[in-house]
């Protein structure tokens, strides 16, 4: 398998079914609570020495993607919960809804058949500013990133990305990652983005700034499964 189609095999996922920057914006949701997965159950794969597995080291191994060379990700340093795997779709949405659960640290792509694709998420503060509804209308392979004004007030030596001096070059360290993905409602761009980053560390937890991010080799697989204008649901 190549690492845009592994799920991970691990036993050590089972516990998951108990478990619960361009520019910026915010998550939230006036849908249901969330509603804990289970992950679909696979034989466990021949483990190597120090934790590590042999699917896990395909799926966030080094990739060569348009260019750039993304370094492979210590995912033994993560919480295993966090680890793209399908599960058991909890959100009751239709195939093709992104969904992402902010409290929870995790987002959904909704399959057919009841299964959902489901992966690790890091939230900004930006990322609990915004709820409810939109449209992925949008998307772009290793964007530039463009600070908003609010940041820029607050961060000044970040002028130089500013919109005015074109922004910051596509990268490894610009903050937006590999790909992000743009959210609309109403025509109008919300701010809100979904977008990998080189911070993998920051892959569960409430960080500074920034929108809902995801570790590039998650950014790529879930950049190439969403459909086209596929609707996003956030929760809080």
């Amino acid at each position: 398998m190549n690492s845009t189609t592994i799920y991970s095999r691990r036993s050590v996922l089972s516990l998951l079914a108990a478990g619960a920057a361009s520019t910026l914006a915010g998550c939230a949701s006036s849908g249901p609570r969330p509603i804990s997965a289970t992950p679909v159950a696979f034989a466990p794969p021949p483990q190597l020495p120090s934790g590590r597995s042999a699917e896990l080291d395909a799926m966030y191994g080094t990739v060569v993607d348009n260019g750039y060379v993304i370094p492979a990700v210590p995912y033994w340093e993560i919480n295993p919960r966090y680890y793209r795997q399908q599960v058991v779709d909890p959100t009751g949405e239709r195939p093709g809804t992104v969904v992402v659960d902010t409290a929870s640290r995790f987002l959904y792509l909704v399959e057919p058949g009841g299964t959902a694709m489901r992966y690790g998420v890091g939230i900004g503060r930006e990322g609990f500013a915004w709820e409810g509804e939109g449209v992925i209308e949008w998307r772009q392979k290793w964007p530039k990133w463009t600070p908003p004004q609010e940041m820029i007030a607050r961060q000044p030596e970040l002028a130089k990305y500013s919109a005015d001096n074109g922004g910051m070059p596509p990268g490894l360290n610009n903050p937006l990652g590999a790909r992000a993905l743009y959210i609309f409602k109403g025509g109008k761009d919300t701010l809100y983005r979904l977008h990998g980053s080189p911070e993998w560390n920051s892959i569960g937890k409430a960080v500074s700034s920034g929108c809902v991010r995801l570790m590039n080799q998650d950014v790529i697989d879930l950049y190439e499964r969403v459909p086209e204008n596929a609707r996003i649901v956030v929760w809080q």
